[in-house]
């Protein structure tokens, strides 16, 4: 699990931060899980693209490239949606519902993750 962080305000974005990083568990992704609590949160990679389709809750999605900049936002995707793949994107952040407001995440920052919690 890791911290993560929003280089150009600062904030922690999630303090339990889960990798999805092998086919499988980027295909089960939040499948089955109730609702992510504050901080929760799963990053795949390499990912473009996801759906919810059988999930129980919204998510916000972050798109992010290979340097870790944001270019894509989705704030509250319902259950049963598919994103298709956005070109630029090379991972994806999923969070619970409101985080990107709260956390003023916009298209453009970089998102930084790193274990025990230390700020970059």
């Amino acid at each position: 699990m890791e911290f993560v962080y929003n280089q150009r305000n600062n904030t922690l974005v999630g303090r339990n931060i889960g990798q999805a990083r092998s086919f499988r568990k980027r295909l089960i992704g939040l499948l089955g899980r109730g609702r992510l609590q504050a901080g929760q949160g799963l990053w795949l990679k390499p990912c473009r693209g996801i759906h919810t389709l059988g999930m129980r809750c919204a998510i916000d999605v972050v798109f992010l490239d290979a340097s870790q900049r944001v270019v894509g936002i989705e704030r509250r995707l319902p259950p049963n949606r598919i994103r298709m793949q956005l070109r630029a994107a090379r991972s994806v952040l999923e969070l619970p519902p409101g985080t990107i407001r709260a956390t003023d995440i916009r298209l453009g920052d970089r998102l930084v993750a790193k274990r025990g919690g230390r700020r970059p």
